[in-house]
């Protein structure tokens, strides 16, 4: 009777063969998640450099007495942030418009009407975000590229309808509430005391925003942080 030996692979041999696959499957990760930095039908909070930048949002969807101040200021600064503008805001106010995107700034659309999008159906807010991404190209000349909900209000389809026509769907990471009308001292302290790389910092052409904004610039700048448009802070390589 002839005996069979069954020959199991040395330890080594499947501990190497182990590692190989592990790296394949790790590969393979990498090569799936480059397709898209950001996941589809969800909004975008931070940016993904992993660089010291910090990005100023501001929502415009009323007043536009503190506006120049602002702009004053970032000049000074040599500083270039984005302004998501509201389709009525922006009807009233199209030479103002016309000013901050030729000082270099980031023209974004906030939507035609300041209204919570999750109250309407998908047709209405789907005409709202065309409405206004129109006007704005119209106003400037060039499509924005950027949507900020207004309210922040979103669900999954708004973010779809959003993407379908071409935008970056932008939320916040770190939120000055300084429509609250919270002093300049604690707009200070929110901002300073949560900053990060990356993060988008959402704020409002308000009085003590712009009595802020000295203060908030100075002290992030001594941190090394760069302060700049929400674009700069989000690298996609789809």
């Amino acid at each position: 009777m002839k005996i069979y030996y069954i020959k199991y692979p040395k330890k080594s041999f499947l501990i190497a063969l182990i590692i190989a696959i592990l790296a394949i499957i790790f590969l393979a990760y990498i090569i799936t998640s480059s397709v898209s930095t950001f996941n589809v039908n969800e909004p975008i909070y931070k940016g993904n450099t992993n660089e010291k930048k910090i990005a100023f949002a501001c929502n415009v969807a009323w007043g536009d007495e503190y506006i120049p101040k602002m702009l004053e200021i970032f000049k000074d600064n040599d500083i270039n942030i984005t302004f998501f503008f509201e389709g009525k805001w922006a009807e009233k106010n199209p030479d103002v418009i016309k000013e901050i995107f030729q000082k270099g700034h980031e023209v974004g659309s906030h939507g035609y009407t300041h209204v919570k999008y999750t109250s309407l159906s998908r047709q209405q807010y789907e005409e709202d975000i065309r409405k206004c991404g129109e006007l704005l190209e119209k106003i400037t000349g060039t499509k924005p590229t950027l949507f900020a909900p207004p309210y922040g209000d979103f669900n999954e389809e708004v973010v779809k309808v959003a993407e379908q026509q071409g935008y970056k769907v932008i939320l916040w990471s770190l939120d000055t509430i300084d429509w609250n009308n919270p002093s300049p001292e604690t707009i200070v302290h929110r901002v300073m005391s949560k900053h990060h790389n990356d993060a988008i910092v959402l704020m409002h052409p308000t009085k003590n925003t712009v009595e802020a904004l000295p203060e908030i610039i100075k002290q992030l700048k001594e941190k090394g942080y760069k302060i700049t448009k929400v674009s700069e802070v989000i690298v996609d390589n789809g």
